[in-house]
């Protein structure tokens, strides 16, 4: 198992979508604000991600000014992995999709592909 959380970051909250392995979803996408509360519940999430696989979760998100700032501190605090892609990576990795459709589960969902498509370089 290979497992990646991708956050699509905005102003006040993120959408969270996981994947145990490539190709393979975990649940659907739903979002987290970025208070103390809801950070320390998504860090709960990571935990279970990584109880049930035996590894701990890389996140992958883009950089979003100063949005992604809370995240990444929370993230830094508990020790998990990021990784702050640039938008433009991003936006082209998402242009080779036959599908145009922009809503943030599909970003959150479109990042964790382009974990696993770096991953296989």
């Amino acid at each position: 198992m290979n497992p990646v959380v991708g956050l699509d970051v905005a102003k006040g909250e993120s959408e969270v979508q996981a994947f145990l392995d490539k190709d393979k979803p975990l649940g659907k996408s739903f979002s987290v604000k970025h208070t103390k509360e809801d950070l320390d519940s998504f860090v709960s999430y990571l935990g279970g991600i990584e109880r049930d696989t035996g590894v701990r979760p890389a996140v992958i998100l883009e950089s979003t000014g100063h949005y992604h700032t809370p995240i990444i501190q929370c993230l830094e605090d508990s020790q998990y992995l990021y990784i702050l892609v640039n938008p433009i990576i991003s936006y082209q990795s998402k242009k080779t999709s036959l599908r145009k459709v922009k809503t943030d589960a599909v970003d959150a969902y479109h990042l964790c592909v382009l974990y696993y498509k770096e991953e296989a370089v």
